[in-house]
Protein backbone atom coordinates (compact mmCIF):
# COMPACT_ATOMS: atom_id res chain seq x y z
CA UNK A 1 0.00 0.00 0.00
CA UNK A 2 2.88 2.62 0.82
CA UNK A 3 4.55 1.75 -2.23
CA UNK A 4 1.13 2.35 -4.74
CA UNK A 5 0.82 5.66 -2.66
CA UNK A 6 4.41 7.02 -3.26
CA UNK A 7 4.45 5.94 -6.76
CA UNK A 8 0.94 8.10 -6.86
CA UNK A 9 2.90 11.26 -5.33
CA UNK A 10 5.48 10.69 -7.71
CA UNK A 11 3.39 10.53 -10.72
CA UNK A 12 1.35 13.55 -9.37
CA UNK A 13 4.45 15.31 -8.70
CA UNK A 14 5.92 15.08 -12.09
CA UNK A 15 2.70 16.03 -13.71
CA UNK A 16 2.88 19.33 -11.57
CA UNK A 17 6.60 20.07 -12.19
CA UNK A 18 6.14 19.34 -16.18
CA UNK A 19 2.77 21.78 -16.22
CA UNK A 20 5.06 24.49 -14.00
CA UNK A 21 8.08 23.72 -16.30
CA UNK A 22 6.03 24.53 -19.45
CA UNK A 23 4.18 27.43 -18.54
CA UNK A 24 7.13 28.99 -16.77
CA UNK A 25 9.72 28.24 -20.16
CA UNK A 26 6.32 29.31 -22.52
CA UNK A 27 6.29 32.94 -20.19
CA UNK A 28 10.31 33.36 -20.20
CA UNK A 29 10.18 33.17 -24.58
CA UNK A 30 7.05 35.27 -24.78
CA UNK A 31 8.28 37.97 -22.99
CA UNK A 32 12.22 37.79 -23.62
CA UNK A 33 12.75 37.42 -20.13
CA UNK A 34 16.32 35.96 -20.09
CA UNK A 35 18.55 36.02 -22.68
CA UNK A 36 22.23 34.64 -23.21
CA UNK A 37 24.69 35.05 -20.27
CA UNK A 38 21.99 37.08 -17.97
CA UNK A 39 22.84 36.80 -14.24
CA UNK A 40 19.71 36.43 -12.81
CA UNK A 41 18.82 37.61 -9.24
CA UNK A 42 16.21 35.00 -8.25
CA UNK A 43 14.57 37.07 -4.90
CA UNK A 44 13.93 34.11 -2.48
CA UNK A 45 11.39 35.37 0.49
CA UNK A 46 11.09 31.69 2.07
CA UNK A 47 7.50 31.00 0.81
CA UNK A 48 5.90 28.80 -1.70
CA UNK A 49 5.84 31.17 -4.43
CA UNK A 50 9.65 31.87 -5.03
CA UNK A 51 10.47 28.23 -3.52
CA UNK A 52 9.13 27.15 -6.37
CA UNK A 53 10.37 30.29 -8.79
CA UNK A 54 13.92 28.83 -8.07
CA UNK A 55 13.30 25.14 -8.09
CA UNK A 56 11.68 25.62 -11.33
CA UNK A 57 14.51 28.23 -13.08
CA UNK A 58 16.99 25.71 -11.88
CA UNK A 59 15.64 23.06 -13.42
CA UNK A 60 15.10 24.87 -16.88
CA UNK A 61 18.73 25.95 -16.23
CA UNK A 62 19.88 22.33 -16.97
CA UNK A 63 18.26 22.25 -20.41
CA UNK A 64 18.18 25.73 -21.49
CA UNK A 65 19.27 26.52 -24.87
CA UNK A 66 20.99 29.61 -23.38
CA UNK A 67 23.16 30.16 -20.79
CA UNK A 68 22.55 32.31 -17.80
CA UNK A 69 23.40 31.87 -14.09
CA UNK A 70 21.74 31.98 -10.90
CA UNK A 71 21.99 33.59 -7.83
CA UNK A 72 19.21 33.72 -5.07
CA UNK A 73 19.04 36.27 -2.99
CA UNK A 74 17.18 37.04 0.89
CA UNK A 75 16.59 39.67 1.99
CA UNK A 76 16.55 39.02 5.86
CA UNK A 77 14.69 42.18 7.79
CA UNK A 78 15.08 41.31 11.04
CA UNK A 79 11.89 40.21 11.95
CA UNK A 80 11.62 39.15 15.79
CA UNK A 81 11.30 35.05 15.89
CA UNK A 82 13.04 34.75 12.13
CA UNK A 83 15.11 31.64 11.47
CA UNK A 84 17.91 32.62 10.18
CA UNK A 85 19.52 28.92 9.42
CA UNK A 86 16.67 28.07 7.64
CA UNK A 87 17.49 29.39 4.20
CA UNK A 88 21.16 29.30 4.11
CA UNK A 89 21.42 25.44 4.94
CA UNK A 90 18.39 24.90 2.12
CA UNK A 91 20.24 26.55 -0.37
CA UNK A 92 23.98 25.35 0.49
CA UNK A 93 22.64 21.77 0.27
CA UNK A 94 20.79 22.86 -2.99
CA UNK A 95 24.21 24.33 -4.16
CA UNK A 96 23.03 27.19 -5.80
CA UNK A 97 24.95 30.46 -5.19
CA UNK A 98 23.55 32.93 -2.84
CA UNK A 99 23.32 35.77 -0.59
CA UNK A 100 21.86 36.73 2.44
CA UNK A 101 21.11 40.65 2.68
CA UNK A 102 21.12 41.94 5.98
CA UNK A 103 18.76 44.97 6.01
CA UNK A 104 16.38 46.13 9.60
CA UNK A 105 13.35 47.38 7.23
CA UNK A 106 11.43 45.59 10.34
CA UNK A 107 11.85 48.23 12.79
CA UNK A 108 11.32 51.27 10.43
CA UNK A 109 8.35 49.87 9.06
CA UNK A 110 7.04 49.16 12.82
CA UNK A 111 8.26 52.76 14.05
CA UNK A 112 6.26 54.72 10.57
CA UNK A 113 2.97 52.65 10.37
CA UNK A 114 0.46 53.37 12.81
CA UNK A 115 -0.93 49.83 14.90
CA UNK A 116 -3.62 48.44 12.83
CA UNK A 117 -2.42 49.98 10.04
CA UNK A 118 -1.28 47.95 6.43
CA UNK A 119 2.45 47.35 6.54
CA UNK A 120 2.58 46.29 3.00
CA UNK A 121 2.95 49.53 1.27
CA UNK A 122 6.38 50.40 2.93
CA UNK A 123 7.46 47.14 3.02
CA UNK A 124 7.36 46.90 -0.14
CA UNK A 125 9.09 50.00 -0.90
CA UNK A 126 11.75 49.80 1.15
CA UNK A 127 12.49 45.84 0.01
CA UNK A 128 12.37 46.66 -3.57
CA UNK A 129 15.26 49.59 -2.44
CA UNK A 130 17.44 47.05 -0.89
CA UNK A 131 16.96 44.84 -3.81
CA UNK A 132 17.56 46.83 -6.65
CA UNK A 133 20.53 48.72 -5.26
CA UNK A 134 22.10 44.86 -4.14
CA UNK A 135 21.41 43.46 -8.27
CA UNK A 136 23.45 46.36 -9.25
CA UNK A 137 26.51 45.77 -6.42
CA UNK A 138 26.55 41.94 -7.98
CA UNK A 139 26.34 42.81 -11.66
CA UNK A 140 22.63 41.02 -11.84
CA UNK A 141 21.13 42.10 -15.19
CA UNK A 142 17.64 40.96 -14.35
CA UNK A 143 15.54 40.47 -11.22
CA UNK A 144 13.16 37.39 -10.33
CA UNK A 145 10.22 37.92 -8.53
CA UNK A 146 8.04 35.56 -7.26
CA UNK A 147 4.72 36.49 -8.40
CA UNK A 148 1.95 34.53 -10.64
CA UNK A 149 -1.01 34.48 -12.42
CA UNK A 150 -3.43 35.07 -9.39
CA UNK A 151 -1.22 37.67 -8.13
CA UNK A 152 -1.32 39.11 -11.29
CA UNK A 153 -5.23 39.21 -11.17
CA UNK A 154 -5.26 40.10 -7.67
CA UNK A 155 -3.61 43.81 -8.69
CA UNK A 156 -5.55 44.51 -11.43
CA UNK A 157 -8.90 44.28 -9.21
CA UNK A 158 -7.12 46.50 -6.73
CA UNK A 159 -5.98 48.92 -8.73
CA UNK A 160 -9.56 49.29 -10.21
CA UNK A 161 -11.39 48.98 -6.99
CA UNK A 162 -8.87 51.32 -4.61
CA UNK A 163 -6.25 53.30 -7.40
CA UNK A 164 -8.85 54.07 -10.23
CA UNK A 165 -6.31 52.60 -12.63
CA UNK A 166 -6.78 49.26 -15.20
CA UNK A 167 -3.35 48.23 -14.37
CA UNK A 168 -1.81 44.92 -13.16
CA UNK A 169 2.00 43.29 -12.27
CA UNK A 170 3.29 42.98 -15.99
CA UNK A 171 5.68 40.06 -16.44
CA UNK A 172 8.52 41.66 -17.06
CA UNK A 173 8.95 45.52 -16.12
CA UNK A 174 11.69 48.35 -16.36
CA UNK A 175 11.95 49.69 -13.28
CA UNK A 176 11.72 53.83 -13.29
CA UNK A 177 15.48 54.97 -13.42
CA UNK A 178 15.85 52.86 -16.22
CA UNK A 179 18.53 50.47 -14.53
CA UNK A 180 17.03 47.23 -13.47
CA UNK A 181 14.92 44.62 -15.86
CA UNK A 182 12.24 42.94 -13.39
CA UNK A 183 10.79 39.74 -14.56
CA UNK A 184 7.72 37.43 -13.59
CA UNK A 185 8.66 33.50 -14.88
CA UNK A 186 5.55 32.39 -12.77
CA UNK A 187 3.63 34.78 -14.85
CA UNK A 188 1.45 32.15 -16.19
CA UNK A 189 1.31 29.87 -13.47
CA UNK A 190 -1.82 28.98 -10.93
CA UNK A 191 -1.45 29.66 -7.18
CA UNK A 192 -3.25 26.29 -6.79
CA UNK A 193 -0.45 24.83 -8.98
CA UNK A 194 2.44 26.29 -6.67
CA UNK A 195 0.88 25.43 -3.72
CA UNK A 196 0.38 21.85 -4.18
CA UNK A 197 4.02 21.60 -5.69
CA UNK A 198 5.36 23.52 -2.91
CA UNK A 199 3.54 20.85 -0.51
CA UNK A 200 4.65 17.81 -2.60
CA UNK A 201 8.31 19.11 -2.50
CA UNK A 202 8.76 19.93 1.10
CA UNK A 203 10.09 23.52 1.19
CA UNK A 204 11.00 24.85 4.37
CA UNK A 205 8.65 27.65 4.71
CA UNK A 206 8.83 30.77 6.46
CA UNK A 207 5.62 33.11 7.57
CA UNK A 208 6.58 37.08 7.39
CA UNK A 209 5.59 38.60 10.66
CA UNK A 210 4.57 41.39 8.93
CA UNK A 211 2.09 40.87 6.33
CA UNK A 212 1.13 37.51 6.93
CA UNK A 213 -0.76 38.37 10.20
CA UNK A 214 -2.38 40.86 8.72
CA UNK A 215 -5.72 39.46 7.84
CA UNK A 216 -8.13 42.40 7.01
CA UNK A 217 -5.80 43.32 3.65
CA UNK A 218 -8.05 44.38 0.74
CA UNK A 219 -5.50 41.81 -0.91
CA UNK A 220 -6.78 38.92 0.55
CA UNK A 221 -10.98 40.25 0.67
CA UNK A 222 -9.63 40.11 -3.53
CA UNK A 223 -8.09 37.07 -2.97
CA UNK A 224 -11.36 35.65 -1.39
CA UNK A 225 -13.71 37.30 -4.31
CA UNK A 226 -11.86 35.51 -7.05
CA UNK A 227 -11.60 31.91 -5.22
CA UNK A 228 -15.27 32.51 -4.55
CA UNK A 229 -15.81 32.82 -8.42
CA UNK A 230 -13.25 30.33 -9.04
CA UNK A 231 -15.17 28.18 -7.55
CA UNK A 232 -18.52 28.69 -8.91
CA UNK A 233 -17.68 28.98 -12.47
CA UNK A 234 -14.39 27.06 -12.73
CA UNK A 235 -12.16 28.48 -15.63
CA UNK A 236 -13.37 32.05 -15.04
CA UNK A 237 -10.00 32.86 -13.63
CA UNK A 238 -8.35 31.30 -16.98
CA UNK A 239 -10.37 33.30 -18.88
CA UNK A 240 -9.94 36.81 -17.00
CA UNK A 241 -6.18 36.16 -17.69
CA UNK A 242 -6.43 35.91 -20.92
CA UNK A 243 -8.71 39.43 -20.83
CA UNK A 244 -5.30 40.57 -19.41
CA UNK A 245 -3.61 39.44 -22.96
CA UNK A 246 -6.04 40.73 -25.41
CA UNK A 247 -6.58 44.52 -24.63
CA UNK A 248 -8.64 46.38 -27.16
CA UNK A 249 -7.83 50.00 -26.35
CA UNK A 250 -10.24 51.59 -29.27
CA UNK A 251 -13.00 49.70 -27.01
CA UNK A 252 -11.95 51.20 -23.50
CA UNK A 253 -11.83 55.12 -22.69
CA UNK A 254 -8.42 56.19 -22.39
CA UNK A 255 -7.74 59.28 -24.49
CA UNK A 256 -3.74 59.19 -24.22
CA UNK A 257 -3.94 55.34 -25.48
CA UNK A 258 -6.07 55.81 -28.52
CA UNK A 259 -6.94 58.95 -30.33
CA UNK A 260 -10.58 59.22 -30.01
CA UNK A 261 -10.51 62.95 -31.22
CA UNK A 262 -9.50 62.01 -34.42
CA UNK A 263 -12.06 58.98 -35.17
CA UNK A 264 -14.45 60.63 -38.35
CA UNK A 265 -16.63 59.36 -41.00
CA UNK A 266 -15.12 58.89 -44.13
CA UNK A 267 -16.01 60.69 -47.22
CA UNK A 268 -17.28 57.84 -49.15
CA UNK A 269 -19.42 56.57 -45.83
CA UNK A 270 -20.87 60.10 -45.56
CA UNK A 271 -22.02 59.96 -49.29
CA UNK A 272 -23.56 56.68 -48.73
CA UNK A 273 -25.21 58.14 -45.59
CA UNK A 274 -26.52 60.69 -48.56
CA UNK A 275 -25.46 63.17 -45.86
CA UNK A 276 -23.50 65.12 -48.55
CA UNK A 277 -23.95 66.02 -51.91
CA UNK A 278 -23.58 63.47 -54.31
Amino acid sequence: MNAEIDRKEKLELNKLQKRLRRMTGQAIADFNMIEDGDKVMVCLSGGKDSYTMLDILCNLKKSAPIHFDIVAVNLDQKQPGFPEHILPAYLADLGVDYHILEKDTYSIVKELVPEGKTTCGLCSRLRRGSLYGFAEEIGATKIALGHHRDDILETMFLNMFFGGKLKAMPPKLLSDDGKHVVIRPLAYCKESDIEQYSLRKAFPIIPCNLCGSQENLQRQVVKEMLQGWEKQYPGRLDTMFSAVQNVVPSHLADTELFDFKSLTQSEDALKRLNIIEL
